[in-house]
């Protein structure tokens, strides 16, 4: 999305919203290896996920991303980090905030519903870390964080990425920039002919 964005950049206008999805809503608090957690929920063997795993850190180190924590991770409930980010967003740091949590992750291997790093990636954006570790320690922002997983469910979301479009066009999956751009500007000029 980031690559389709410069693209339009003065073309068209988006406003970019993010959505709560936890990936793992059932999991235990210590989360699981990464790679364990693959294998059991894809039905593969340890070689064949690992190999998955590295041929998708080489295309995120192709597209500048920073995935060399990935074989580290691990699997985490995600829902604290939800309600820090929808406060994130009443701050207007939603977006600075979420990829400082992806770099997080995906980098540093680093557990992003941990309150430590949700305060330090807060600091780290311009928000105040004392108020992100408290709500994640609370359950500010709980309700708000299910009525909108709830909405985007029954909206058709079932798994990350995935792009609604002007709240009328669902895209699912990881998708090359230059169909998310003729996707933006094919809204755009429905938007201008109504």
């Amino acid at each position: 999305m980031e690559q389709a964005l410069e693209t339009l950049n003065g073309e068209i206008d988006v406003e970019l919203v993010w959505q709560p999805f936890e990936l793992n809503r059932d999991m235990a608090p210590e989360g699981e290896p990464i790679l364990e957690h693959l294998c059991r929920k894809y039905g593969k063997d340890a070689a064949s996920m690992e190999q998955s795993q590295r041929e998708i850190m080489e295309v995120a180190e192709e597209l500048g991303l920073n995935f060399r924590g990935a074989l580290e991770r691990r699997a985490n409930n995600t829902f604290a980090a939800h309600r820090v980010l929808a406060w994130a967003g009443t701050q207007h740091q939603e977006t600075a905030l979420q990829l400082a949590l992806f770099e997080a992750y995906f980098g540093e291997a680093k557990n992003p519903a941990d309150p430590a790093v949700l305060g330090e990636k807060a600091i780290e954006v311009g928000l105040d870390g004392d108020t992100a570790e408290a709500i994640a320690r609370s359950d500010q922002y709980a309700d708000e964080v299910r009525a909108a997983e709830q909405r985007f469910m029954e909206a058709g979301v079932n798994a990350v990425p995935a792009f609604i479009l002007d709240g009328r066009y669902l895209i699912s999956g990881a998708q090359p920039a230059d169909v998310l751009v003729d996707a933006l500007r094919q809204v755009a000029e429905e938007n201008a002919s109504r």
